[in-house]
């Protein structure tokens, strides 16, 4: 009896078995994304800005405001931190495609993902980039760094959180008990629900990080890029170009040091990450407001910018390279390069951007190649109690 039981049993596995999953079904060849391009309208990543980001969005009416802190007065011209503009359905689509420059698995990228494009010219690489919003933990999942997708962007929107373009779809905010408030209830870019980003998101050949564009860059080049433009209002609009790009720094060393509120720069202290916010560590507790936070890194001339965090990363309480419990003597001793998302967040309204405006966005510890003289990595030391 037990022969034929397992005689029935394997009969009954084996008509359960699913069948392969045909990978055309999963992933578009080059050949069947540009049949589908040719039924509609790709755009590059910045022809989309372009063509559908406006300075006020179209989404702002007498009874449909956005959050207060989205104005920026300079003189009789006003400039919009956050914006929303809906892009209308049409019969013929339209779309835009990427590669995906992030992942999740850090934490560092909830819910969020960022694309570039490529172009090759001669000897000259550049990209464009572009930040999307999406409704879904683990999202990298689904679509991995490295992946080339295609988008459907018409019936969708192109927003701005703090000046900080992205695909998404429009969000009431109405927590009345949120940290200043009054500042942001109100309408702002929201994510899109995974199960309409899925619907309209398909996937160009397979996974291939190696095709990934690392710009490079000095400090300098993001942080007095925009000294060369007088008003405030085409500092902003020059700053959305460059958002969201796939950088690398060279020759740079953490400081130990953090940026106030106010743009000053302080040194970080050696107390529990769980309790004293300027800890030591990538991203000590914000008391639960939610903000990255932001550590220095310098390079031999002394410009100055911020390594972005978020405090529900995994590696939050990991001390700084060179940091440990006795404090930061030893950050300058690590140097190297830092790669990772350049960002420019402005949500404090001031007239002229600054430089701690700016930040990198590492995906995960292995963005920091920084080395001791004698050519060794840095410890990655977690703080205990």
């Amino acid at each position: 009896m037990k022969k034929i039981l397992y005689i029935a049993l394997m009969a009954v596995f084996a008509a359960c078995t699913p069948n392969a999953v045909d990978s055309t079904k999963l992933f578009l060849t080059e050949d069947q994304a540009q049949d589908l391009i040719g039924q509609g309208t790709l755009l590059t990543l910045q022809q989309f800005k372009d063509s559908f980001m406006t300075e006020q969005g179209n989404y702002l009416s007498d009874t449909t405001q956005y959050r207060t802190r989205t104005y920026l007065i300079e003189g009789r011209d006003t400039s919009y931190l956050f914006s929303i503009d809906t892009i209308p359905a049409s019969e013929t689509p339209i779309y835009i495609r990427g590669r995906v420059t992030t992942d999740d698995q850090g934490g560092n990228f909830y819910k969020t993902i960022c694309i570039q494009q490529v172009f090759i010219d001669g000897n000259d690489t550049t990209q464009e980039a572009l930040r999307i919003s999406v409704d879904a933990g683990s999202v990298n999942g689904l679509y991995p760094m490295g992946q080339e997708i295609m988008i459907r962007v018409d019936g969708l929107a192109i927003g701005r959180y703090a000046n900080q373009p992205q695909l998404c779809l429009p969000s009431y905010n109405n927590n009345i008990y949120a940290n200043n408030a009054e500042q942001k209830i109100g309408w702002a870019a929201g994510r899109i629900p995974m199960a309409i980003f899925k619907a309209r998101t398909q996937c160009i050949g397979l996974p291939d990080t190696d095709k990934l564009f690392y710009e490079q860059m000095e400090i300098q080049d993001f942080t007095k890029l925009l000294n060369q433009f007088p008003k405030a209002k085409a500092q902003l609009q020059e700053a959305r170009r460059w958002d969201a790009k796939l950088i690398k720094v060279k020759d740079v060393h953490y400081t130990g040091e953090y940026f106030e509120s106010n743009g000053n720069v302080s040194k970080c202290t050696t107390g529990n990450p769980e309790d004293d916010t300027n800890a030591n560590v990538f991203a000590p507790t914000t008391t639960n407001i939610g903000y990255p936070q932001g550590r220095i890194i310098a390079d031999a001339s002394g410009n100055k910018t911020a390594v972005s965090a978020s405090e529900y990363a995994k590696f939050a309480f990991f001390y700084l390279p060179g940091a440990d419990k006795n404090g930061v003597a030893n950050c300058s001793d690590y140097e190297g390069e830092v790669v990772g998302i350049l960002g420019y967040y402005n949500d404090n309204g001031r007239y002229k951007p600054a430089a701690d405006d700016w930040s990198i966005s590492i995906r995960s510890l292995d963005d920091l190649r920084l080395y001791d003289d004698e050519g060794q990595l840095w410890p990655r030391i977690e703080y205990t109690k």
